[in-house]
């Protein structure tokens, strides 16, 4: 009888840990496999605001933003068409950068369009750049919604289609826009 070679016992083992590897990957801790599709686009060159404004012209029933800058011509247009549309638009961003004309006219104009903005209670503490459409897409990256994010900074977008995402940064924005000890209307 032949003894196993020590290379055939470490071979089989290698397998079955990169076969646990790749499962445990697959199925993430929900035990549910995602099939999330995801888009990255780069500032300058790919002028990443463009391609989230065209999600905003698809929204169907809300557009949930967290943002610290947001003074976009495009994404007030866009945002303000989907309003119009019936789209539940609701912002949050930083109290420190109303201090900016840029957003404080962005923001009025938002609001005038009848958009609720909520701002934090403390400075400079938003961090998140995240948008969250219809319980199927979900944006994240460093790009603030500016033309500078969109045409002269280094930046990064990324678009991702997976509903179980998108319902869990749908939850986290609800979760900020509901916490009154942390967030304010902005008048």
């Amino acid at each position: 009888m032949i003894s196993p070679s020590p290379f055939h016992s470490s071979t089989w083992w290698c397998r079955g840990v990169i076969l646990w590897l790749l499962t445990a990957v697959l199925l993430g801790p929900s035990g549910a496999v995602s099939a999330a599709s995801i888009e990255v686009w780069y500032g300058p060159e790919e002028r990443p605001l463009e391609h989230l404004v065209r999600l905003y012209d698809h929204a169907k029933r809300y557009i949930f933003v967290a943002v610290y800058g947001l003074t976009s011509p495009l994404t007030v247009k866009a945002l303000v068409e989907a309003k119009r549309r019936g789209v539940d638009v609701r912002i949050v961003t930083d109290r420190e950068r109303q201090r900016d004309l840029k957003q404080r006219t962005a923001l009025s104009a938002l609001r005038e369009a009848g958009i609720p903005i909520k701002i934090n209670r403390h400075d400079s503490l938003m961090h998140l750049k995240q948008v969250v459409i219809d319980d199927e897409i979900n944006t994240n990256g460093s790009m603030n919604q500016t033309t500078s994010g969109n045409r002269y900074n280094d930046e990064r977008l990324d678009i991702i289609s997976d509903s179980a995402i998108a319902v869990k940064t749908r939850d986290k924005f609800l979760s900020l826009w509901n916490d009154q000890e942390r967030f304010q209307e902005w008048k």
